[in-house]
């Protein structure tokens, strides 16, 4: 991917400040620099679009950058949950090595049953040895569990869902006919009023819907009931209220169409064919006809596996990833990269693709919807070449902005964002709340 090939989110180039990188065999800095670019340059062509002032020049920190595919809250004086469940991990098999991923309750419970052993690391390890790696991952997503086989670059381009996902465009767009309500821009806030309705959860859905608040954006996250997500909860939800409906309800249905008829913007996460038995598209649109989707899949839209639970550490595995890095590492064990760089970069482009659609719909009256994965995204990775520069190893003190957030849990420091737009600095206008804190209500 080059400058070039940004051109969907905007029409000119960005500067990039900066040059420390993360160490890896694949071009982790490289792709974050591009994402949030990607970003920078969606907002400064809207802002233009809108008539707020001349086209701002966009900058990328690529220090900055890079931290934030890491994390970008550091407590005070509190900590923040383990990310993964006891069982979650690497696994050798008879022939070679599977991932599972337990953070989900039914996820867990499901490899569980297919292993037939206790929720006990060492346990697992014993009943995983007596398996062939791909068996068990049929084994455990035919069961409604997350699991994912340890293939090379070659078996993964030569696989049909390989094959699939390499045919398929980084964002695959869907346009009609449509227009957008004004949602009270103004030059340094040019998505303040956008009313965006945030039905995804770990890990890139969150960071998008982030992005967009912090230009300005009025997201409003929805989970079910009983979801919990500790471990990042305090990262993602900067700038968000969060709400809880039971869309498998009548009232929670009902309350859920309320806030579609009101939203400008849908992002959601959900599988191929899992909302629209929700709530059909034909429903979606008479509700909010000018509505703009943004939607995530793991393992991309089309091909055999296109409706397959996923995450980015099982894409890393399935895509050859974690392979590349164990060769690369003179490693006999899965080596994944630094961060979770196709969670952050995936959540990135899809901001850029909602405020890309944004501006489509003032010059052409085009809205509709972009399909991006996490897939998708690791074979942009994989094209890239790493540049070289000075060999990151995480924040310092100086990364983090000077202000105080005072969240939920107690005191925290932010990172400083990496994405400068002159004149509309990226910032937040409330700290990462708690799930379900908030009425499931536009305010």
């Amino acid at each position: 991917m080059t400058m070039a090939d940004l051109t969907d989110f905007g029409s000119f180039g960005f500067d990039v400040s900066g040059d420390a990188t993360w160490r890896s065999c694949f071009a982790v800095s490289e792709l974050a620099v591009l994402s949030m670019g990607a970003v920078g340059l969606a907002v400064a062509d809207l802002i233009a679009v809108l008539g707020l002032g001349p086209r701002p020049a966009v900058t990328v920190d690529r220090r900055l950058a890079s931290i934030w595919f890491q994390g970008s809250i550091q407590p005070q004086g509190w900590s923040i949950p383990p990310l993964w469940d006891p069982v979650a991990g690497d696994y050798q098999t008879q022939d070679g090595w599977i991932r599972l991923h337990t953070n989900a309750s039914h996820h867990r419970a499901a490899a569980l049953m297919v292993l037939g052993c206790k929720p006990e690391k060492d346990a697992v390890s014993e009943a995983v040895r007596e398996w062939a790696k791909d068996t068990l991952e049929t084994e455990i997503v035919a069961a409604g569990g997350a699991a994912a086989a340890m293939r090379s670059r070659d078996d993964w381009v030569a696989h049909p869902q390989g094959k699939a996902v390499a045919a398929e465009p980084l964002v695959c767009w869907e346009r009609r006919a449509g227009k957008c309500r004004d949602w009270q821009p103004t030059n340094d806030r040019p998505l303040a009023g956008l009313r965006v309705l945030d039905l995804t959860r770990v890990l890139a859905g969150p960071i998008a819907t982030r992005a967009l608040a912090g230009f300005g954006a009025n997201v409003l996250r929805v989970d079910p009931p009983d979801w919990q997500e500790p471990g990042v909860v305090p990262d993602v939800t900067l700038g968000k209220r969060c709400s809880r409906l039971d869309l498998k309800s009548v009232d929670g249905l009902s309350r859920f169409e309320a806030l579609i008829a009101r939203a400008d913007v849908l992002v959601h996460g959900y599988r191929p064919g899992a909302l629209d038995a929700i709530l059909p598209p034909a429903r979606r649109v008479a509700l909010a006809p000018d509505l703009i989707e943004v939607c995530l899949d793991a393992y991309g839209w089309t091909g055999p596996w296109a409706g397959r639970r996923g995450f980015d550490s099982l894409v890393q595995m399935s895509s050859g990833i974690a392979d590349k890095g164990a060769r690369w590492a003179k490693s006999d064990r899965p080596h994944p990269l630094p961060v979770q760089a196709l969670d952050h970069a995936t959540g990135y482009l899809m901001a850029a693709s909602a405020v890309t659609s944004l501006r489509h719909a003032l010059e052409h009256s085009e809205v509709g919807a972009a399909h991006l994965s996490l897939a998708r995204t690791a074979e942009l990775l994989a094209s890239l070449d790493p540049m070289r520069g000075a060999d990151l190893t995480g924040s310092g003190q100086a990364d983090f902005a000077d202000q105080t957030e005072h969240t939920p849990w107690g005191p925290a420091s932010r990172l400083r964002p990496a994405i400068s737009v002159a004149g509309a600095p990226m910032r937040w206008d409330r700290p990462a709340s708690d799930l379900g804190s908030a009425e499931p209500a536009w305010c």
